[in-house]
C-alpha cells in the first residue's frame, strides 16, 4: 500500500493554516507530514514547543510527522544518538536525517526505546549503509528512506540514479519515499523555492498525478509526498487515485473465462492491493459505444510479453470482445505515430478487439482503429511498465 503525505514550512507560514491543510490533506488519504525542524528559529524550548503543537495537530487528523534534523540539530536540541527523550516528549514519530552519523550511532538511534523511526536520506547515503543497519538485525518497521526534492531547477536528482538506487533499497524490506511537485502557481518551500520541489529533476514540471504515477509503477517506490506547499485539492484527489488499489472484477463473465486461462503465465492482480500502472489518454473522435468500453472499462489490460518493438500489445480484448462489431474507421494520414492508441477492427477479425498503443510509427493498413492518443509525457510510462502489467487507460483530465 501507498502512503500519501504533504510537507508544511511552520517558518513560512502560521500554524493555524497549516493545520487546516493537513485537514484537507488527511480528508483524502493523506498519513504523512513532512517538516524541517532545522529550518526553525528561536531557543530550543520555543522550537520544542512549536512542533509539540505540529506533532498533535497531525496526531488529531491521523497523521504522523516525519521531523527534519541532522546532527547540528540534534545537538542544538540537547539529544544524542543515545538519548532522543526531546524528540519523545514531543511526540515525534520519524526522525528524518538530513546528513547521518557513523554505523554505530545510525544503530544506537535504531534501538531507541520510544519506537521513533529513523529516516534516512536516499538520495545522498549510500545503499550500502542501510544495507549494513538491515543487517545488524534492527526491526526493519523502524528504518525508512527518502529521497531529497530540490528547489533549484536542474539539480533534482537523475531518473536512472533514482531508480538505481530504489532497486537496491526496496528488497531490504523498507519503505522508499520520494517527493512531487504541486504545479500550483505560488506554491512555497525551503529556501525561497518557487520551480517545486520534486526529487526527479525530469518529473519536475509534470502533472502531480503523473509524477506519482511514474514514481509508483518502477515497484520500488511505497511513500509519495508532495514537496512544496500547498497542494490544490485536485491534485490530492488525483494522486491518491493514482495510487489507489484496484481489484480486478471484470464486468462480463466472458472476461471471466478468459483471464482465467491467462492466470498460469501472466502476474494478474487479485485482490484488493494490487495498484494497476495507471496511463492517461486522450479519447479521439466519437468512439463507439465498444470501443470505449475496451479502451477504458476492460481490466486489466496486460502485455504477454511477446510484443515487438513498434506497439504495446495487449490481446486479451479480442478474445473477451469476439462477437462485438468493431466497424472500421479511417483516420487521416497514411501511419500512425507514437503515442496512437489504436484498436483493431473487424478488417482483421481473428485479432479485433486488440488495444495497442504505438511505439515507434506504423503503416495505417485499414485494420486499426485511431481510438486515443497518449501524450509525451505519459509515453514515459512505457518505459517502466513491465511484460504482465496490468495496465488501466483513464481519460485525460480537462
Amino acid at each position: 500500500m501507498v502512503t500519501l503525505g504533504v510537507s508544511v514550512y511552520p517558518d513560512i507560514r502560521p500554524l493555524d493554516e497549516i493545520k487546516d491543510y493537513l485537514r484537507l490533506a488527511a480528508s483524502h488519504g493523506y498519513r504523512r507530514v513532512f517538516t524541517s525542524m532545522f529550518s526553525v528559529e528561536g531557543t530550543p524550548g520555543e522550537v520544542l514547543a512549536y512542533f509539540r503543537d505540529l506533532d498533535a495537530a497531525a496526531h488529531e487528523v491521523g497523521m504522523q510527522v516525519a521531523l527534519d534534523v541532522n546532527p547540528e540539530c540534534l545537538a542544538r536540541l540537547g539529544a544524542t544518538p543515545a538519548d532522543l527523550s526531546v524528540f519523545d516528549g514531543i511526540g515525534a514519530d520519524i526522525l528524518r536525517m538530513d546528513g547521518a552519523y557513523g554505523d554505530d550511532d545510525n544503530y544506537e538511534m535504531l534501538c531507541n526505546p520510544y519506537g521513533i523511526k529513523i529516516e534516512y536520506n536516499a538520495s545522498s547515503l549510500a545503499p550500502d549503509a542501510i544495507e549494513r543497519l538491515v543487517g545488524r538485525g534492527v526491526d526493519k518497521e523502524r528504518i525508512l528512506a527518502c529521497h531529497n526534492f530540490y528547489p533549484q531547477r536542474y539539480t533534482g536528482f537523475r531518473w536512472d540514479k533514482f531508480q538505481e538506487v530504489n532497486a537496491r533499497l526496496a528488497p531490504l524490506g523498507i519503505r522508499v519515499g520520494a517527493f512531487v511537485s504541486s504545479q500550483v502557481p505560488g506554491t512555497h518551500g525551503v529556501w525561497d523555492a518557487t520551480c517545486g520541489l520534486p526529487t526527479v529533476e525530469r518529473l519536475r514540471d509534470y502533472p502531480a498525478d503523473l509524477q506519482a504515477r511514474l514514481m509508483v509503477a518502477t515497484g520500488n517506490v511505497t511513500d509519495i509526498l508532495f514537496g512544496n506547499a500547498y497542494a490544490s485539492e485536485d491534485e490530492l484527489v488525483a494522486v491518491a487515485e493514482a495510487v489507489a488499489p484496484l481489484a480486478y472484477e471484470p464486468r462480463r463473465e466472458k472476461a471471466r473465462e478468459v483471464l482465467r486461462q491467462f492466470e498460469g503465465f501472466l502476474s494478474l492482480p487479485k485482490g484488493g492491493d494490487a495498484v494497476p500502472k495507471r496511463v492517461r489518454v486522450e479519447p479521439l473522435f466519437d468512439l463507439s459505444d465498444v470501443e470505449r468500453e475496451i479502451l477504458f472499462d476492460f481490466y486489466p489490460h496486460v502485455d504477454a510479453g511477446d510484443s515487438s518493438e513498434w506497439i504495446w500489445r495487449t490481446r486479451i480484448e479480442r478474445l473477451v470482445f469476439a462477437d462485438e462489431t468493431i466497424a472500421p474507421r479511417r483516420h487521416v494520414g497514411a501511419a500512425f505515430e507514437r503515442g496512437d492508441v489504436v484498436i483493431v477492427n473487424d478488417n482483421y477479425k481473428h485479432y479485433a478487439g486488440e488495444v495497442q498503443v504505438v511505439l515507434r510509427p506504423i503503416v495505417d493498413d485499414g485494420t486499426r482503429n485511431l481510438v486515443a492518443r497518449v501524450d509525451a509525457e505519459e509515453m514515459d510510462l512505457f518505459d517502466v511498465i513491465d511484460d504482465g502489467d496490468a495496465v488501466v487507460f483513464l481519460p485525460v483530465c480537462r
